[in-house]
């Protein structure tokens, strides 16, 4: 059986996601095959895998990191929220239904056999297995049932490290308290803790450390300073968008506006363009009007029509036509494309119970939504200059029309993809990623009379996973780690 390792967290975002991405890439230099795991994930940011099922982005980036292709047995349950209190159930890549999330506490023990499953199928071609939880095991109103955390734990006997987040404040609370309030059964399961995010003179906190091992048993493993270049990586939880948008550069030679919806999906789309030399990514906050631009882009969205519904609750739609109108730029992804449209009809109640709404009217086109949901890779050529780009498609709706006789793009099977409006300065795409495409990327800049930096994106994306591991190697006790991913819990 492979060696094993769980990393679970004292609470959500405190890094469980980057150590593990660090830790896989670490390990695949020494030689070792890493698989990354994660029972449960809860995002709206996905990534398809090459068998046409989806999974978290954070076990996508994993897998990158591990140097492999991802599967759908490395994240077997994903929760994609499409209201307050309830989510899409994917399971193993395919979606099985809709859940509210009372209903989903009496389902999880119904889903461990498929968690089980592709562990071992994960397990069986690995030296190594790194899994992430989800939340924290000190989320006791939960613990029955649980799939995510210390329930994944014990059904497989797998040992423990729990990670604390000191940027937070009150680490050494939060961590003494996760044991306090754990059975002893699950904490005996805990072999060892870790810090995370830490700025400043390390040594100040080694009374800490003596304390919280003194009160928890547990083996201290490390402190990790802050790593810098985390936010260059593509993140998976909206939560993150407002700190990494926050600030405008003061060169800043064009503005890209993107309007935050309830249930945007997909948001790494906007990463590239981040990362850009002269382009400031500016988020539209509800409850303010829309700010100048140069290029307003409509991400992607987990329930289209809701969410064009909260567009117009924000007076947006008004701004969004005047832009156009004005010879400005529009582009919509996914479901920003379908909001581009003349109408949404959803006769089978797929994402609310609104039937029919209409769309923005930018793009002479309309989409209907239909219970198939199209994931796969993508390549081809945008239209009409010919410039070749790859992503992938993740998408329930056809969309039709007029505009469809100019296509976004052409896929590489020779179907046409995507829209344009008559007087061109509109468009809408279902493909996801181009812009990690620096080809197409240079194609948008150039749209909007920008000049693209030399950035290349995906060798960026190595050199911050090298890096990553890099500042692992110097602050984690590597060795000790293994020895205890060998342990028999």
């Amino acid at each position: 059986m492979a060696s094993r390792l769980m990393f679970q967290g004292t609470g959500s975002d405190v890094g469980k996601s980057l150590i593990v991405a660090g830790l896989c890439r670490l390990y695949a230099r020494r030689g070792l095959k890493v698989r990354p795991f994660k029972p449960q994930n809860m995002s709206n940011n996905a990534a398809v895998t090459l068998d046409g099922g989806e999974i978290g982005r954070a076990q996508a980036l994993q897998a990158r990191a591990a140097g492999i292709a991802p599967s759908v047995h490395m994240n077997p349950i994903l929760l994609k929220p499409q209201s307050e209190i309830g989510s899409q159930v994917v399971v193993q890549g395919r979606i099985v239904g809709n859940a509210r999330a009372r209903d989903y506490q009496s389902m999880k023990p119904q889903l461990m056999p498929a968690v089980l499953d592709s562990f071992a199928q994960l397990s069986k071609d690995a030296d190594l297995v790194l899994i992430e939880g989800a939340g924290s095991p000190a989320e006791i109103n939960l613990r029955a049932g649980d799939i995510a955390n210390m329930g994944f734990a014990q059904a497989t006997r797998t040992p423990v490290i729990l990670i604390g987040d000191i940027d937070r404040g009150g680490v050494i609370a939060s961590i003494v308290g996760t044991k306090a309030v754990m059975t002893e059964d699950d904490a005996g399961l805990v072999v060892g803790y870790l810090i995370n995010r830490f700025r400043g003179d390390v040594s100040l906190f080694d009374t800490g450390l003596a304390e919280i091992t003194r009160r928890t048993g547990w083996r201290p493993l490390g402190v990790v300073p802050h790593f810098a270049d985390a936010g260059r990586l593509p993140a998976e939880d909206a939560l993150g968008l407002r700190s990494r948008y926050h600030a405008s550069e003061a060169d800043s030679q064009k503005r890209i506006v993107v309007p935050v919806l309830p249930r945007i999906a997909n948001f790494d789309d906007l990463d590239p363009l981040r990362q850009e030399r002269g382009i400031e990514v500016v988020l539209s906050e509800p409850g303010h009007p829309m700010p100048f631009a140069d290029l307003i882009l409509l991400p992607g969205s987990k329930a289209t029509i809701p969410d064009l519904g909260e567009l117009k609750k924000e007076g947006w739609d008004i701004d969004i036509r005047a832009h156009a109108r004005r010879g400005g730029k529009v582009l919509g992804l996914c479901g920003g494309y379908q909001m581009l449209g003349r109408l949404l009809r959803d006769p089978e109640r797929i994402e609310s119970d609104i039937e029919a709404v209409e769309g923005l009217g930018l793009l002479d086109v309309e989409t209907i939504m239909t219970g198939d949901k199209r994931l796969r890779p993508v390549s081809g050529v945008s239209m009409p200059d010919g410039t070749s780009f790859s992503g992938y498609e993740m998408h329930v709706g056809t969309t039709f029309g007029p505009d469809r006789s100019r296509p976004f793009a052409r896929l590489s099977g020779g179907e046409d993809e995507g829209a344009i409006s008559q007087s061109g300065n509109v468009a809408g795409s279902y493909c996801h990623g181009l812009f990690a495409d620096d080809r197409q990327r240079a194609r948008l800049l150039a749209w909007i009379g920008a000049e693209p930096s030399p950035l290349v994106y995906e060798a960026e994306i190595e050199r911050v996973l090298d890096g990553l591991a890099d500042h692992l190697a110097a602050h984690l006790d590597i060795e000790g780690l293994l020895e205890l991913s060998r342990m028999q819990g």
